[in-house]
């Protein structure tokens, strides 16, 4: 048996980067972020280990992403390092080589238990230009009355049945007027915390069934964020598994 050429790095140090994905980037797709980390984590000189075998890769590993089109404050990530370095170090290095709207909010020392763990729930923000705050607040309630709600998810791997009440922790809906909207008709605003199940509940298919089955008529494109993501405690609050004070 030929002998792989490259020998596993021992890693030194593992970190947990919390990262944002906001304007355009919000269009890019979870490899374009793996690409542009890549390229920034060279352009920094950071000592990342790699594998071993034939074609090794660097010990980064992603977990939980949010959808192609959906911007996000709290994406996550674990790099392991085959030296220790200093955390803040890390995140203004690769801030200064990271493209425009992808940004390292906070690096820390990796804690107890693994990263994909502690990502238990995410609260969402999804901005209904051109809707009113009590049609998206009344078609909330009957999503809730009518639970459980199943979509069917179409894939490359077949369709799929989620029931999305499930995984609905809680939904809160504001009206503001010409903040968000163009034309300056009220645009209201929900604010949703799921759990993260396996598998996933997306945003999309929570809007699926406020529309087809709540009866919400939203007739422009939705813009939907991710706030926050990380362990939820008995209220539904989500917390921060990097433990920064933001």
């Amino acid at each position: 048996m030929r002998k792989p050429p490259h020998e596993a790095q021992p890693v030194a140090q593992r970190l947990w980067l919390r990262y944002r994905k906001t304007d355009r980037m919000r269009f890019a797709s979870h490899r374009d972020f793996q690409r542009s980390l890549e390229r920034a984590v060279r352009r920094a000189g950071l000592p990342v280990a790699s594998s071993g075998g034939f074609s090794p890769h660097p010990r980064i590993s992603y977990t939980n992403a949010a959808p192609t089109g959906v911007a996000s404050e709290a994406e996550y990530l674990e790099l392991g390092l085959a030296k220790c370095v200093d955390p803040g170090e890390v995140k203004d290095d690769l801030n200064s080589a990271l493209p425009c709207g992808f940004r390292i909010v906070s690096v820390a020392p990796k804690a107890a238990g693994r990263l994909t763990d502690s990502l238990e729930a995410s609260q969402w923000r999804l901005e209904f230009p051109g809707v009113a705050g009590p049609d998206l607040a009344a078609a909330c309630d009957r999503l809730h009355d009518l639970a459980p709600v199943t979509v069917t998810r179409v894939s490359h791997k077949g369709r799929r049945d989620l029931i999305v009440t499930d995984a609905l922790v809680s939904t809160g809906v504001t009206g503001v007027t010409g903040e968000f909207s163009d034309s300056g008709d009220e645009c209201a605003i929900l604010h949703m915390v799921v759990r993260n199940v396996t598998p996933s509940v997306r945003p999309s298919e929570v809007l699926t069934a406020l529309t087809e089955q709540a009866e919400l008529v939203a007739k422009q494109p939705v813009l939907v964020t991710r706030l926050a993501q990380g362990p939820m405690d008995e209220l539904g609050m989500i917390g921060d598994p990097l433990a920064v004070d933001l």
